[in-house]
């Protein structure tokens, strides 16, 4: 039972969980002391709405938390092919857009309809996502430059089709018409809030590329190659093949969160999500970004993950009643993503510094004893 014990407490995720944790504690004591600059006063009040405030809102917590799961498996799934999907939000973008076409133009019925156009959404995320994966497999493009502009590129087109398409613009109020009942998402009946059964579906797609990553050959061969290029493709694994694939995956992912984001039922009666094209990238892919290396791309570390950004955004926006702004939070995640970056460099020096002084601790005892003894 010790050697099992100690062999978790050596292994590998142990290690990625407690360098988490690190970045965590820090990222929030460092947020504490930026309250503490803004205003001294009332930042213990604020710091504690931003760490508990989202309790008393967990069913929002979860409702936001949806989009960042899929938009962090996008991402998290492309680094364990060594890629940097950077262009989630695009992708999200454009499955948003995709999802919004099939709800609004296409007549079908009940729960037929939901169900095309979560796949629309998933398909307008394969077609954007495609795009870095071809030019970095045959042509050696980097993913980073071509994934990045894309969102541009993704943001403007989606614009465009929406502004010149009147079945889908509400031309005196600059935004999309409200999708009929029968493409919106269940909702899961809590009072006051948007939550529904896509917070589900993206929980058992975590799990699904979980299972995929650690119990399938192509799971075996997209970390192999992530790990080593060349030696994966001295071992014969098509690197070509699954570059396209997995930015393929990752855009369907991506698009996916976009599609349940606008596919959310409204608290409003009679009404729905909507979309403003006003040139503005979306934020749900660059956060997805954050997700994804706060839980070093784990499928189920990105559930967690996901909850805690989205916990700490809730309670951020409760820290108004205490004179802060809610962007003190974003401050707060890019501090804690920061420090996730070199943490496990962090907890490596922690432990050698803890099995160092247990060495030198057991070497005094028997030392102590001689000398009594003599």
């Amino acid at each position: 039972m010790k050697n099992k014990i100690k062999n978790l407490l050596k292994s590998n995720g142990m290690k990625t969980f407690n360098s988490t944790l690190i970045a965590i504690g820090l990222g929030l004591l460092v947020g504490l002391v930026v309250l503490l600059i803004v205003d001294s006063s009332n930042a213990a009040g604020g710091f504690s709405k931003i760490l508990f405030g989202g309790f008393g809102r967990f069913a929002d917590v979860l409702y936001y938390a949806t989009p960042l799961i899929l938009t962090g498996l996008s991402v998290g799934f492309a680094f364990k092919m060594g890629l940097f999907n950077i262009g989630a939000s695009g992708q999200y973008t454009m499955g948003m857009f995709f999802a919004l076409y099939v709800g609004l133009v296409w007549d079908l019925p009940g729960g037929l309809h939901w169900f095309v156009a979560i796949l629309a959404a998933i398909v307008g995320g394969m077609l954007i996502g495609s795009i870095p994966g071809i030019l970095k497999a045959h042509f050696n493009v980097n993913e980073v430059i071509t994934s990045i502009m894309l969102n541009y590129i993704g943001m403007y087109i989606v614009d465009m089709l929406i502004k010149n398409n009147g079945k889908l613009v509400v031309g005196s109020e600059a935004r999309t018409a409200y999708l009929p009942e029968t493409v919106q998402s269940l909702s899961l009946g809590v009072s006051g809030s948007n939550l529904n059964i896509a917070i589900f579906l993206a929980i058992i797609i975590a799990v699904g590329l979980y299972i995929v990553l650690k119990k399938t050959t192509f799971g075996y061969e997209l970390i192999a190659t992530g790990y080593n290029k060349d030696a994966s493709k001295y071992a014969g694994i098509n690197y070509k093949r699954n570059t396209i694939l997995t930015m393929v995956i990752a855009g369907g992912l991506a698009g996916l969160g976009g599609g349940v984001a606008i596919l959310a039922p409204s608290l409003i009666a009679d009404a729905s999500q909507v979309y403003e094209p006003i040139n503005v990238i979306a934020v749900a892919g660059f956060n997805g970004i954050a997700v994804a290396l706060l839980a070093s791309s784990s499928p189920i570390g990105i559930i967690f993950s996901a909850l805690f950004i989205s916990l700490i955004q809730r309670g951020g926006t409760s820290a108004a009643l205490f004179g802060f702004k809610p962007q003190i939070i974003d401050i707060v995640i890019a501090i804690i993503i920061y420090f996730s970056a070199f943490s496990l460099i962090m907890s490596g020096w922690l432990g050698k510094i803890v099995k160092n002084y247990s060495r030198k601790k057991s070497k005094k005892g028997p030392d102590k004893e001689n000398k009594v003894v003599k």
